[in-house]
């Protein structure tokens, strides 16, 4: 596996390094992924990028809507929505858009995130029309019925139970760890949501949510791919400028306290055959010097087999077979919008105690919070983030860069950020890596989570 990654992360370097090239042979100085920016009256933000090394086209719509700030007693409510999004709309049936995109040649998909909740289609270049007019006709009006919003209430709960409540380690971490380590609500809820209150929604609920915000003044659309800017922003004025604009309401403060004291919890598994631990500390506010030094610091201590708890918890001391995290665990470190946690999680067997893990977390953490790092190891972890970074860019046919180009649009109103990420994290210093491990990664400002597991014979 480190051979393969190290070939990985030399190719898509190289690649990078052989675009930089390429511009710079022409004048241009280093890559710089193309951004067009508009925003349409009704306040649609439309970002467009294209790119003609393949026949195909990424729509995506972002709705700046996600499970951080879903209804109080209706969590889970922004992921049943999600699933409502594809019931059908005023010229499309149910699941008909599925079957439209499907029939296209093409391939879809819709999430829900802490910030944003998303559906993008890959398609045939030259059936971008039909993808845009589709998007635009179920944001225009979608099919609320009593019969629909009880049938995915069901599909929605039969998924908690199959991915959370009867699976061994069901949300562990990415699930239960803002649930301990968040005071906040907004921040700290079930996100899949309870049973009950999925089954407490109701289609008033469900009408209200539509109307607030799944309107053209809460969302971005990012198409990114093989076509003319000029041609496809007509054709996307053509499509949504008449969708009218909804009214804000204002945004809950979903800000965390500075966190004083470690926490530590412990959640029985009765499905959980080995035991499981994972410690997590709060993020720097997004944008500041000190959060693109954690992106760094995180190469540094958590990701490959070269990262420092890898060598120390998995080489030197096996008291596990590896160590898996980062941040923001249901995305990346730039397609969120509050609060977030950096965090790391393992299996071990039962002879190794939480306890013996920990001691070591400690000396790989307390290092780094004591003495400053190389320029050396900073200049590797400039070089590892650069690999992930461009090879997220260019993944599933663009839908990374169209991520990243519709959350800059949906949180900064800046989606040329993109394309200044890089100078940022050359800035680093190793002065800086220093001083934010200090405040960041306080054994006071630590959460541990332990899973015990069924009792073995």
């Amino acid at each position: 596996m480190a051979f393969k990654r190290i070939i990985k992360m030399l190719l898509i370097t190289a690649t990078a390094f052989a675009l930089g090239c390429s511009q710079n042979q022409k004048g241009g100085g280093a890559f710089q992924v193309p951004v067009e920016y508009h925003k349409l009256d009704n306040g649609l933000k439309v970002v467009l990028s294209p790119d003609h090394t393949a026949p195909t086209a990424v729509v995506a719509v972002y709705y700046n809507i996600g499970f951080r700030i879903e209804p109080k007693d209706r969590t889970g409510f922004a992921h049943l929505f999600e699933h409502m999004m594809f019931q059908g709309s005023e010229n499309l049936g149910k699941m008909e858009f599925i079957k439209l995109v499907q029939k296209n040649g093409g391939v879809l998909n819709g999430s829900t995130r802490f910030d944003f909740t998303n559906y993008f289609e890959v398609v045939p270049a030259h059936k971008l029309e039909t993808a845009l007019w589709a998007e635009a006709d179920r944001m225009k009006g979608l099919a609320i019925t009593q019969d629909n919003l009880t049938n995915q209430q069901g599909v929605v709960k039969n998924e908690v139970k199959v991915n959370v409540i009867n699976q061994p380690y069901g949300g562990f971490p990415w699930l239960d760890m803002p649930q301990y380590a968040n005071s906040n609500w907004f921040n700290a809820h079930n996100f899949y949501g309870d049973l009950e209150d999925l089954d407490a929604a109701t289609l008033s609920d469900v009408e209200a949510f539509f109307k607030t915000y799944y309107a053209p003044n809460n969302a971005a659309l990012a198409v990114v791919g093989d076509f003319q800017p000029a041609e496809t922003l007509t054709l996307i004025k053509k499509y949504f400028s008449g969708i009218p604009a909804a009214e804000q309401p204002a945004k809950p403060d979903i800000s965390e306290p500075r966190q004083e004291e470690e926490k530590k919890h412990s959640k029985p598994d009765p499905l959980a055959t080995r035991p499981a631990l994972a410690f997590a500390y709060h993020m720097p506010a997004r944008n500041t010097p000190e959060y693109f030094a954690m992106g760094l610091l995180d190469q540094i201590l958590l990701q490959g087999e070269d990262s420092k708890l890898h060598q120390a918890l998995v080489k030197e001391h096996g008291l596990t077979g590896g160590v898996n995290g980062g941040i923001n665990l249901l995305g990346n470190m730039f397609n969120y919008n509050g609060p977030m946690l950096w965090m790391a999680s393992l299996f071990h067997d039962n002879t190794v105690s939480a306890d013996s893990i920990m001691a070591v977390v400690n000396s790989v953490i307390e290092e780094a919070r004591t003495n400053p790092v190389d320029q050396a190891t900073l200049d590797r972890a400039l070089v590892k983030w650069r690999s992930d970074f461009y090879d997220n860019l260019s993944g599933f046919f663009g839908f990374g860069r169209a991520d990243l180009l519709a959350s800059f649009a949906l949180f900064d109103d800046d989606p040329q950020r993109i394309n200044r990420l890089e100078e940022e994290f050359r800035k680093v210093t190793p002065a800086l890596i220093l001083q934010t491990a200090k405040e960041y990664l306080r054994p006071t400002a630590r959460t541990i989570l332990t899973v015990e597991p069924k009792a073995t014979s």
